[in-house]
């Protein structure tokens, strides 16, 4: 029997903090908190299922120009709580980080475990670029570019309630996740650490990254101490090694 990971592609856009400032514009330099960073909205999908996309609109309750997020944060925790592998860009030092501390700042606790997979983290390991942007690898991998909009004025615009904004935001952050998804399976078959999706399944050794059975015998690896079957994935070309006693319904 094969239960495979549930796989949550993640983005969020947020509130800028606001501040008193003595300047210069571009340098942080704040004396005193006025408002911290809310989530404004996110957008999630499954890899190769539902997405989700809201912002503060999408909620009962809601008040043009207000700045309480309790709602999508909400949604968001049961969402995480249900991921088995969270994926994002950036994800390790803002997304997930900007969730926690929402998610500790609502009175929730932390949800139940899970693995990350961090998009530009992965690919600054594997590849030399001038840029890991998603824009920057998703056009150098010709699979998409960023929905293009007006800037900072956006982000004024949905947190003053401009319905056309809001719109605007949405259509950015889920093309966003979009993106992602694509540019994750094109780095997942080089990714050596990624989550081993044999522990999932109880029928036989399954490609360890994608799940998938189309393995191929291609020789054996050698380490200090021991000897490995090496094969090859079929489906997405990734690379892993298992004990030569181990057998499988892939015929390796």
């Amino acid at each position: 029997m094969n239960i495979f990971p549930k796989i949550l592609m993640i983005d969020l856009e947020s509130s800028p903090i606001q501040a008193y400032s003595w300047g210069p514009k571009y340098e942080s330099n704040l004396i005193e908190f006025i408002e911290h960073v809310r989530i404004l909205s996110f957008s999630a999908k499954w890899l190769g299922g539902k997405q989700i996309t809201k912002g503060w609109p999408d909620y009962k309750g809601y008040k043009k120009g207000s700045l309480d997020d309790i709602f999508i944060v909400k949604e968001l925790w049961s969402l995480m709580d249900e991921a088995d592998i969270v994926v994002g860009q950036n994800s390790k030092s803002f997304d997930v980080k900007l969730m926690n501390s929402r998610f500790a700042y609502h009175g929730l606790t932390p949800p139940s475990p899970y693995k990350q997979v961090d998009t530009k983290l992965e690919a600054r390991k594997y590849l030399r670029l001038p840029s890991y942007s998603l824009d920057d690898l998703c056009d150098y991998f010709k699979i998409g570019r960023k929905v293009h909009h007006e800037g900072f004025v956006l982000w004024t615009g949905c947190m003053a309630g401009d319905p056309l904004s809001w719109k605007k935001m949405l259509k950015y952050n889920s093309w966003d996740t979009i993106l992602l998804e694509k540019l994750y399976l094109k780095l997942r078959p080089w990714m050596v650490n990624h989550q081993n999706l044999n522990v999932f399944t109880q029928n036989g050794i399954v490609c360890n990254k994608c799940g998938s059975n189309k393995l191929q015998s291609r020789g054996t690896a050698v380490t200090q101490t021991n000897r490995y079957q090496r094969a090859q994935c079929q489906n997405c070309g990734g690379w892993q090694r298992y004990n030569l006693s181990m057998k499988s319904t892939a015929g390796i």
